[in-house]
């Protein structure tokens, strides 16, 4: 069949998806899938919204989803995830950079240029060994031996990139999956911790009270999680010292003595101070602590040779703020009881399938009662974790809320300017929506899978 006789059959078959529930021509379909900019996944509404003459009460507009395809509007789903949809990631990891780029550089989005000579460094928190698991190549791209080990469990081979068996156990019968899980829930909770002994740790090494040194400096931070291929988190973090003032957002200069040097000694005896007692539940792990890698690099304004610049990190972090646990083999979507037989057959691998199972055991509120905060069910998918994958401290930079809506700003100023009405004061608008579904019907898929990819860009 030639490719105009394939597209016809996509094309009649996308129609009828679409007849058996509107009237309405292929043309409009069209244009909302366009609007998307490459959502897979888009988000189904039904209603309507009215927009009011403030003043006199007077219909300006009205809008209803009746005519509509399907009856139904499409927006953009906004997931974060790489794995559900490349485009609305691709938004989040740009919206994520200038967050982080806007607290290293300033000068931008409320944050003064002055921070850039702020003392701030880029820390990595590790997780401990639950057990031994095969290695992968190191920074450097080169293989170590695996596991060369006289006694115990052991693996001479050399693991290259994309091998499947990095980060899967020697022994997933002797491996802490029980003590994982529990850690991976906990992350969220070891990093609160890590965050108040840090403060105690900076003001006994500059010599004062914690009550004096809250009063000069401020701790910002914004940090990120990363799943390891063994399926545990670690987080990256811009760790910046600020000079206290009166209003909780207001950045200005550090004292003197609080130095980039102040800084790592601080965070390294921090994260190993932190303890937090583990649940007794027969696995060997009593306390919940950080690795003992914990990273430190001073971070620097320009392209130094061996140190890390600000737009380096910034790309860094965002980077992994768009990836999950699926990283590490396991799935992108919560799970139900009956997915727990298959789920080698969803892509799971048999490490991440067995944390999964533990999650799910470790989950049952009637005979773990005291782990029902934790909602392991609910994060299964995600091997216990359940924190935000970014976040930052109130003083560190803008939001990704203020970098939405400076874009809403600048696309609306657009459509001004091209003669469009925009709401402004003078306006009211009242709406009432309905979730009506996600993804597409087989039918559009077939279509949009013979349309063109989109071009790379900001959506609207």
């Amino acid at each position: 069949m030639s490719d105009a006789g394939a597209l016809a059959v996509l094309t009649g078959k996308a129609i009828r998806d679409l007849a058996r529930h509107s009237s309405t021509n292929l043309i409009r379909w069209l244009d909302q899938v366009h609007r998307l900019h490459g959502c897979t996944e888009p988000v189904r509404l039904t209603g309507e919204s009215i927009t009011l003459d403030a003043t006199s009460g007077k219909v300006l507009a009205h809008y209803r989803t009746d005519n509509e395809p399907h009856g139904q509007l499409l927006i953009r789903c906004g997931n974060r995830r790489a794995s559900r949809c490349p485009s609305c990631s691709e938004l989040y990891r740009r919206d994520t950079y200038h967050l982080i780029r806007a607290g290293l550089l300033g000068g931008a989005k409320g944050v003064p240029a002055t921070v850039r000579m702020h003392p701030k460094v880029f820390a990595t928190l590790t997780a401990p060994t639950f057990g031994p698991v095969h290695r992968g190549p190191g920074k450097d791209g080169v293989a170590p031996v695996c596991h060369p080990r006289r006694s115990g469990p052991a693996c001479f081979e050399r693991h290259q990139a994309g091998d499947s068996r990095i980060g899967q156990p020697l022994n997933p019968d002797t491996y802490d999956y029980v003590g994982h899980v529990l850690w991976n829930a906990r992350a969220g909770d070891l990093w609160r911790r890590f965050t108040v002994y840090l403060r105690r740790h900076l003001a006994a090494s500059a010599g004062l009270t914690q009550t004096a040194f809250n009063k000069a400096v401020r701790v910002s931070f914004a940090k990120v999680a990363e799943y390891q291929a063994r399926g545990v988190v670690h987080f990256h973090a811009v760790i910046r010292l600020d000079g206290r003032t009166t209003e909780p957002t207001d950045v200005e200069q550090p004292p003197a003595w609080a130095t980039v040097q102040l800084l790592d000694s601080a965070i390294r005896s921090a994260a190993a101070a932190v303890k937090l007692e583990a649940p007794q539940l027969g696995q060997p792990t009593e306390y919940l602590v950080w690795g003992r890698q914990v990273d430190v690099k001073p971070i620097h304004g320009g392209d130094f040779d061996g140190e890390l610049s600000e737009q380096a990190v910034a790309g860094y972090i965002a980077k992994y703020a768009t990836k999950a646990a699926e990283t590490s083999g396991t799935l992108d979507r919560r799970i139900h009881e009956h997915d727990l037989t298959h789920l080698h057959e969803r892509g799971a691998t048999p490490h991440a399938a067995r944390l999964i199972r533990t999650a799910w055991r470790l989950g049952h509120p009637e005979t773990f009662p005291e782990l029902t905060g934790l909602r392991l069910r609910k994060w299964a998918h995600m091997l216990g974790f359940r924190g935000h994958f970014s976040t930052r401290s109130r003083a560190y930079s803008t939001t990704l809320g203020a970098i939405r809506q400076e874009r809403a700003d600048y696309r609306h100023e657009q459509l001004r300017a091209a003669g469009m009405p925009q709401e402004d004061d003078t306006t009211l608008v009242l709406a009432h929506w309905s979730f009506a579904g996600q993804g597409y019907t087989p039918g559009e898929s077939l279509l949009i899978d013979s349309l063109d990819p989109p071009k790379e860009g900001h959506p609207s």
